[in-house]
């Protein structure tokens, strides 16, 4: 019969040693017994049991001694004490050490029996909220394709935002690129160790909606606030307690509601239109845009305490042009759902020569642009191959951008020095303007300000 699970008793009086073995190994648990504490914490770190069975009083040592070096030894193991000195103090003591549970002599058989099934059976609980948990966040992490260096250290950065527990986030990124993606890996990765279906994510785009609609719909309101509030309702905030709220495109949301934005971070608390009354809230705020929020600050268009709030913790998506090692990966995973999805059997792949085409065109609709034309051509295309003709992409668009072409000197050239020289070239050219230096070099501003600090340009 496969055991149950391991227990180690340590107790210096023989017959409760013997009564609990033969009764423990009668329920089908393995069972190591010793009467002395020398020697006791070694056995229990070499044979890793579930479940340590400790008496409080041993002649040679100190059963709360012993569970103090269990848990500074870091001996992952549920320890359950065993005294004949019932007194609250003792009790109290052991379960401040990280103890369990707590059994006062002379024990009972059947009480012992509860709580160690118990203890197994929260272990067997937590085995499976750690597996559908792993599960879960790997159902994302596919989501969130890419091999790329970029892709990769993204994700890192994801996870060790979520692994601090910050209760605010911002994603920048071109239009396209994944930025709602994103948030909810970060929100799964937050929630990871609650029922997930119980922390809600709930999204908001800030230019769907007119400013007064848009404020009534975070923040609700009170019967009699306005002329149509005939009852009380939450907004999106108390909607999304205990969980998080995405904030989509929060670089065009108006000053006004910017600045009640920034309280709501500040005080984590939120009033309804029409209330008096401060409403607590516990929400994870995860904020997303395609504009360039330093620009907007210096324009008058966003409140700069509020950048610099929104701005702690940040993660950057790349545009695909900037990740090309990223571009097949993704068409290959898309070309994969959809033939699923549409139950054809083709096509099955891409040409050498469509391969060439995907890589070569700068997909200014990024992920969500390649998503489409994958998903198109699944449907209208039955080759085997996709092939150049079949691909609806602007490729003049890239035939232009590839016609000036520099020519490289017998006596070859530093890179490095180029792009130096370049990047000089489009700062002097645009006023050192940096978005729009960047946007002439068609990179990233992240991109552009890494350079800069690369080659010491002032």
């Amino acid at each position: 019969m496969k055991s149950k699970g391991k227990i180690f008793l340590l107790d210096d009086e023989e017959l409760i040693v013997s009564m609990l073995t033969r009764s423990l190994k009668k329920q089908g648990y393995e069972v190591m017994a010793e009467t002395c504490a020398e020697g006791a914490l070694e056995k229990i770190r070499s044979w890793s049991p579930d479940v340590v069975m400790l008496d409080v009083n041993i002649p040679d040592s100190n059963g709360l001694d012993i569970l103090q070096e269990i848990k500074d030894r870091e001996i992952e193991t549920e320890v359950v004490m065993l005294t004949a000195d019932d007194s609250a103090e003792t009790a109290v003591r052991a379960m401040k050490l990280g103890a369990t549970d707590y059994l006062t002599k002379p024990l009972n058989i059947e009480e012992v029996k509860i709580v160690i099934e118990k203890i197994f059976e929260k272990g067997q609980l937590k085995n499976e909220v750690d597996y559908l948990r792993k599960v879960y966040l790997d159902t994302f992490k596919k989501d969130l394709i890419g091999e790329s260096r970029i892709i990769k250290e993204l994700r890192d950065k994801a996870e060790k935002i979520a692994l601090a527990g910050v209760s605010t986030v911002l994603i920048t990124g071109e239009s396209g690129t994944g930025k709602e993606l994103m948030a909810r890996f970060v929100h799964s990765l937050l929630y990871s160790d609650s029922t997930l279906r119980c922390a809600p994510f709930i999204t908001i785009n800030c230019t769907a909606l007119p400013e007064t609609l848009l404020e009534s719909e975070l923040f609700g309101y009170e019967k009699g606030a306005f002329t149509d509030a005939r009852a009380d309702k939450k907004g999106l905030f108390e909607l999304a307690n205990s969980g998080s709220i995405l904030l989509d495109e929060i670089g065009d949301m108006k000053m006004g509601l910017q600045s009640k934005l920034l309280r709501v971070l500040e005080e984590r608390t939120i009033r309804r239109i029409g209330g008096k009354k401060e409403i607590p809230i516990e929400v994870t705020v995860i904020a997303t845009t395609n504009r360039e929020l330093q620009d907007a600050v210096g324009k008058g268009e966003f409140r700069l305490d509020l950048f610099y709030r929104l701005n702690t913790f940040s993660l950057h998506i790349l545009p695909l042009r900037e990740r090309k090692e990223d571009i097949l990966t993704l068409a290959r995973h898309f070309l994969s759902h959809f033939t699923s999805e549409y139950k054809k059997s083709s096509p099955k792949g891409f040409s050498p020569e469509a391969e060439k085409i995907l890589l070569s065109y700068t997909w200014p609709g990024n992920v969500r642009e390649l998503k489409n034309v994958v998903e198109r051509l699944v449907v209208l295309e039955n080759t085997e191959l996709v092939g150049p003709l079949q691909l609806p992409l602007e490729t003049s668009r890239t035939t232009c951008q590839t016609t000036h072409r520099c020519v490289l000197p017998d006596e070859g050239v530093s890179l490095d020095e180029l792009e130096k020289d370049l990047i000089m070239q489009a700062l002097q050219r645009t006023g050192n303007n940096r978005s729009l230096a960047a946007k002439l070099l068609h990179i990233s501003y992240d991109s552009l300000r890494y350079q800069i600090k690369k080659f010491g340009i002032e």
